[in-house]
């Protein structure tokens, strides 16, 4: 922050903002909506737009409660065999951790031609 020779605030002095966690979750609901830009949900808010994609990931990749380990499972990938398009009854997401540490989150409705292209350019690098 600015502060003037006498103390006070230089004009135009940023200040750190504290958000409740419910503002955030009501904040982050809002950039979820269909069509919202994230860019103009920031600007609304007045907040940077990176902070609200880190709002977002933390809300929804955020350590759920578990009683149990889930199991890994070894995974096959083929040619040929994924849906034509999403499954309609399917809900929940999937997290893919590649070797060197990188995330992918993959909701249910997630189109398979464009995770498949994902896929490919992760798998060629």
């Amino acid at each position: 922050m600015s502060v003037g020779n006498d103390g006070d605030f230089a004009p135009g002095a940023r200040r750190r903002r504290s958000w409740t966690g419910d503002e955030k979750r009501r904040i982050v609901e809002e950039s979820l909506q269909e069509g919202a830009s994230i860019a103009e949900v920031a600007r609304r808010h007045e907040l940077n737009a990176n902070l609200l994609f880190t709002w977002r990931r933390k809300m929804l990749v955020g350590p759920s409660v578990q009683n149990e380990p889930m199991p890994i499972l070894p995974v096959t990938i083929a040619r040929g065999l994924a849906a034509e398009g999403p499954c309609p009854d399917a809900a929940g997401q999937m997290e893919i951790v590649l070797s060197e540490g990188d995330r992918i989150i993959v909701r249910a409705d997630v189109e398979t031609a464009a995770l498949t292209r994902v896929l490919k350019a992760l798998w060629r690098r």
